[in-house]
């Protein structure tokens, strides 16, 4: 028992870690509206660390001891590489489906465990556990779908703009770069600019059909930023490469997102 409990409260304090440093994240790139929902969740995961900390000093008189680990789960908190994606590009959806899938794998980790003890005690605080978790993914999709609709309230605003343009859009941010930059880099982003305007060009001419991220718009945070820009595109070209129903198409799609994680590792190397 002192080990589940122990384990429980490893898990609790992974997310409570992982989603502050989101929210220190968000204030570093001055997204205070990101910060507040990283910091609720935050907030959420510490309430749950401490009904376990309760129930632990209920049940043995004590907190938590991790030293009695003798066994360590596999992370169940996973950031969907959020730290790494343009912060234009997130938003409160996001960051709440983000949060229910990480719930969702520790109510599956739980429900695992009573399923495969043979003590009673331990099934029991297992599930538990599980209904906890529960309880906390009930909270969490409640919030992902008030962030949806508030999200579809506020899309209709952003200019629509196809694939060809946002491309030259994007070449135009490299080569103002490349204006300001050093020789080497100067170089290095009109290739970049040359190999957009490139693909521009081909989807004019063989488009891929209407993209389903561009459906509502491209906020300016987007457009007129070359990292941010760049992420869109590439989810784009991915999403095409996934759904395209023949190959030579999906074969095109994917070649083009190379060109775009290429070009966003770049834009990344000039920033550091």
């Amino acid at each position: 028992m002192d080990e589940l409990l122990a384990i429980a409260y490893a898990m609790e304090h992974e997310a409570i870690d992982g989603y502050s440093k989101l929210a220190d994240h968000m204030r570093q790139e001055n997204r205070p509206d990101m910060v507040a929902v990283f910091e609720q969740l935050a907030g959420e995961e510490s309430q749950h660390l401490g009904n376990v900390v309760h129930w632990s000093e209920k049940v043995s008189g004590k907190k938590p001891d991790l030293s009695n680990l003798q066994w360590e789960p596999t992370d169940t908190f996973d950031d969907e590489g959020a730290r790494m994606v343009a912060p234009e590009l997130l938003s409160a959806y996001r960051a709440f489906s983000m949060a229910v899938r990480n719930e969702e794998r520790a109510f599956l980790f739980w429900t695992y465990v009573a399923a495969q003890t043979d003590q009673d005690l331990l099934r029991e605080a297992a599930e538990q556990m599980a209904r906890e978790e529960l309880g906390h993914l009930a909270t969490l999709r409640r919030e992902r779908r008030r962030a949806f609709h508030a999200r579809q309230d506020a899309r209709p605003r952003a200019p629509v703009l196809d694939l060809p343009e946002l491309e030259l859009r994007l070449a135009g941010h490299l080569e103002a770069a490349a204006a300001n930059a050093s020789e080497a880099e100067g170089s290095s982003l009109e290739g970049l600019a040359r190999q957009a305007r490139e693909r521009s060009f081909h989807i004019a001419q063989q488009p891929f059909g209407p993209s389903p991220l561009l459906r509502n718009g491209v906020s300016p945070d987007v457009s007129e930023r070359a990292a941010a820009l760049c992420e869109l595109l590439l989810d784009c070209y991915l999403d095409f490469g996934e759904r395209l129903p023949d190959q030579d198409s999906r074969s095109r799609a994917q070649q083009f997102a190379t060109g775009a994680v290429e070009c966003r590792s770049a834009i990344r190397a000039l920033m550091k």
